[in-house]
């Protein structure tokens, strides 16, 4: 710990004297202080990706930057949504199910068959087709 924490109050202790906590820094874990204190802690880690869903990732994110941050479509807007679930789902648990992909997949071709898109959208749009392709084939 460092002393860049604020000290709490505490209740008077059994000798009289004033307890206090100090706490620092911390990263992850619990604390509980006091004889009734507790605590309850959450954990949570994210799968690493295998290779072929590391490459998906980076072309749903790069397809989502290049997505219209104005004056979006309601297909652009459904499709950010689409990407947003299978990006949060990779990152969450290293892959994304076969029917995510499935979906995905349809909303991009039907995106792509919508649009007047700019070129490096159509691009990173193309690289996420490639790439479901390859995990569902």
């Amino acid at each position: 710990m460092s002393d860049t924490g604020h000290p709490t109050p505490g209740r008077p202790t059994q000798d009289g004297g004033a307890g206090s906590v100090h706490i620092g820094s911390m990263s992850g874990g619990s604390i509980a202080t006091g004889s009734h204190g507790s605590a309850y802690s959450v954990n949570q880690t994210a799968a690493e990706p295998d290779p072929r869903h590391a490459e998906l990732l980076q072309a749903i994110r790069a397809l989502r930057d290049a997505l219209p941050a104005r004056e979006r479509s309601a297909e652009d807007t459904t499709l950010d949504g689409e990407l947003a679930d299978a990006e949060a789902e990779i990152t969450r648990t290293g892959a994304a199910g076969p029917e995510r992909l499935t979906r995905l997949l349809t909303g991009v071709r039907g995106w792509l068959g919508s649009q007047a898109a700019a070129v490096g959208a159509v691009a990173s749009a193309t690289a996420v087709v490639q790439g479901i392709a390859q995990l569902l084939g």
